[in-house]
């Protein structure tokens, strides 16, 4: 199943910048060291970025838990495209309470399922 309106995603900059990439952030630091060594660093969030709506637009979703704020949705796939060492990871999205768009959730590494 490919998760729904996947050309309007909603993915906050800041989301990418200051948590998932920053090697400062209390929790995201650590998955900021995973993502550096794919090439992905707040510098080049914008390639992230890309790179999120493709893997989102070109894999399948897995129907998550449903949260007090919406329905939440796994989509697993290769990503690493600025140094050409590719990883797979996890990405987590939500829809919210009375909306119809997914929003970026997370994402950390993956294993082969």
């Amino acid at each position: 199943m490919k998760l729904p309106a996947t050309d309007h995603v909603v993915i906050e900059a800041a989301k990418l910048r200051e948590y998932l990439l920053s090697p400062y952030h209390p929790v995201g630091r650590f998955k900021a060291s995973s993502f550096a060594a794919l090439g992905y660093t707040a510098d080049n969030w914008q390639q992230l970025e890309a790179d999120l709506r493709i893997l989102v637009q070109s894999q399948d979703a897995k129907v998550g838990q449903i949260t007090k704020y919406g329905q939440k949705y796994e989509v697993r796939g290769m990503l690493g495209i600025p140094n050409a060492k590719r990883a797979e990871v996890v990405t987590v999205w939500i829809i919210r309470r009375g909306e119809n768009v997914p929003r970026f959730v997370t994402a950390h590494p993956g294993e082969k399922p």
